[in-house]
């Protein structure tokens, strides 16, 4: 294997395109930063598509210069030459005695290869890594992994292989699921991976070479030595997005991408951002509950998807999980309480600690909706009633009285609707949202959108058959095995889960359930909000829109929708409640 080259850079030895063979002799590259001199120290390891020497400021400058200027605790005290996407900065680690591995993935930045995401092989790849990193003679032994998004994902993945020397794990706003967190809301395809991967992983294949990007920390290429042609270079990845559309039920390609919850055990730190609705936040609270572990830890904050994973608030909670299980200190991370929450009001967050998720003592309330009157009561109203919409349209709008009081919801939610169409099936878009005195939606800056309502749900009416073991009445766990298409006109019974969120509601504020067929939009505007690594304009859901039309053809879903209500169906919203502390 070719040589690396080691470097004393900035107080630290960084090894630069460290080879790593896979079990099939493909060799992966990894850069090291580690403290300098002799000694073996705890690894904090990553492993995704995203070219590690390309820099967050080059890659993503609309993500980093926001994040930059508005918690300056993030570039202070670093040059940030070393800082990456969605992975630690090793200028901030090494110092505290951690040695950073960074690997780019088969087939991506420096790493040469076959690009199929999450796919075994992937995750065999990463095993591999984690148990390199655990031999050398740099390394105590113990492996941790740390990282956002992709950096989290996989680490479900892998902790279910159970390398022996992975040691603890924090997935930071990372999704579990494969089908039902991420390529199939409810049932309904979301396009953002197909997106995705034009703007953030074929940007940085292995094989761009002189095409690609460079370092700006040692001036290489980015993406590999080789400048291949753009027909090797299509042979060298998977159709991303066709692949993932031609599965459209919960199949084996989609649960060999998914965790085995049996096998997880290792010391873990879930964290979850409230505003991220349409990808994370759902595996990050079924990882800490279903993980088979009993050292396991959650955490929720709120605002962008990357900012408190590098803010001192962040890197603080990270260093002393690790510096625990990595290191061995008696820091009093064990004490911790094992839920740690940023509860979100309209203007500020309210750190506090709870016992278990969801809370304990959550109320679990029901909120009836009044087809007739457009509003959320609770009791179920007396009369018969129906009411349809326009799938395409921005539906019904069902709302509560104004509250007296500061009313905190927070949890999992859910909704059961009584429901026919005009046609053979019919997608659901839940929207809960809050609303001020005057009647204008309260929005957060949520982790992509700056306009993202409190908390969304999904479900295809065809694939509403539900698990019996592992549904709750807060969150209802479809199959997704079967498709059961809908007779035009015959009312059916959905169950459908919504996302975790958390909300003090003011006083004189109201919350609403908009009942639609189609995306959210944000009424307010939107011209022109866009960020660097994203196609689209964010008008409320970010990235994650459902606008396919093969898996939605308009003679299917451009239909028309009827609720109904009698004394048989009670359609309402269930809220997790928290009482006054």
């Amino acid at each position: 294997m070719t040589e690396y080259k080691t470097e004393l850079r900035d107080g630290m030895a960084v090894d630069w395109d460290v080879p790593i063979e896979m079990d099939d002799g493909l060799v992966v590259r990894a850069d090291v930063f580690r403290p300098a001199g002799d000694g073996r120290h705890p690894v904090i390891l990553s492993y995704g598509p995203y070219a590690k020497g390309l820099a967050f400021q080059d890659g993503y400058p609309s993500a980093w210069e926001r994040m930059a200027e508005e918690h300056p605790d993030v570039p202070a005290n670093s040059s940030n030459l070393y800082q990456a996407w969605e992975v630690v900065d090793p200028e901030k680690w090494v110092p505290e005695g951690y040695a950073c591995v960074r690997v780019d993935s088969r087939g991506c930045g420096r790493s040469p290869g076959y690009i199929d995401h999450f796919s075994p092989r992937e995750t065999k790849d990463f095993y591999d890594c984690i148990e390199w990193a655990g031999v050398q003679a740099w390394s105590n032994g113990k492996v941790g992994l740390n990282g956002i998004s992709y950096y989290g994902i996989n680490q479900w993945h892998v902790a279910s292989l159970k390398p022996p020397h992975l040691a603890a794990m924090c997935v930071w706003e990372g999704a579990a699921d494969w089908y039902r967190d991420m390529t199939h809301h409810g049932g309904i395809l979301c396009t953002f991976w197909d997106n995705w991967y034009d703007m953030q992983v074929t940007t940085v294949q292995y094989g761009l070479g002189w095409n690609g990007p460079r370092s700006r920390a040692t001036g290489e290429l980015v993406c590999g030595d080789e400048t291949l042609s753009e027909d090797r270079l299509a042979r060298n990845r998977c159709a991303f997005g066709d692949e993932i559309c031609a599965h459209p039920l919960d199949d084996d390609y989609h649960k060999a991408r998914s965790p085995n919850w049996e096998n997880i055990d290792v010391p873990l730190l879930s964290s979850a951002n409230w505003g991220g609705q349409g990808l994370h936040p759902r595996g990050n609270f079924e990882g800490y509950v279903r993980s088979a572990g009993d050292r396991k830890w959650l955490e929720v904050h709120g605002i962008e998807h990357w900012t408190e994973f590098y803010t001192d608030y962040g890197r603080k909670i990270q260093l002393k999980f690790f510096d625990h299980f990595l290191k061995g200190e008696a820091n009093g991370w064990d004490e911790e309480p094992r839920v740690q929450l940023l509860v979100r009001e309209t203007g500020r967050f309210i750190p506090r600690g709870e016992a278990g998720w969801p809370i304990p003592d959550t109320e679990w309330t029901k909120l009836y909706l009044d087809l007739e009157n457009g509003k959320l009561t609770g009791a179920p109203p007396p009369k018969a009633a129906e009411i349809s919409y326009e799938a395409m349209s921005p539906g019904l709008f069902f709302e509560t009285e104004p509250f007296d009081a500061p009313t905190e919801i927070t949890g999992p939610l859910a909704s059961k609707l009584f429901v026919s169409s005009s046609t053979q099936d019919a997608d659901l878009f839940l929207v809960v949202g809050v609303y001020d005195p005057d009647g204008n939606e309260v929005v957060f800056q949520g982790a992509i959108d700056p306009h993202t309502p409190i908390a969304q749900g999904w479900l295809r009416a065809s694939h509403r058959k539900l698990d019996p073991v592992l549904s709750e009445p807060y969150r209802p766990y479809h199959t997704h095995d079967e498709k059961q298409p809908l007779t035009p006109d015959e009312v059916v019974e959905l169950d459908i889960e919504i996302w975790p969120t958390s909300i003090v509601i003011p006083p004189g504020y109201t919350l609403r359930l908009n009942v639609r067929g189609c995306d959210y939009e944000w009424a307010g505007e939107t011209a022109g909000e866009r960020l660097s690594n994203f196609k689209n304009e964010l008008k409320g859901c970010g990235p994650f829109l459902h606008d396919d039309p093969r898996d939605r053809p308009p003679e299917i879903f451009a239909n028309q929708v009827t609720l109904h209500a009698d004394e048989a169906r009670r359609n309402y919203l269930l809220l997790p409640m928290i009482p006054r502390r």
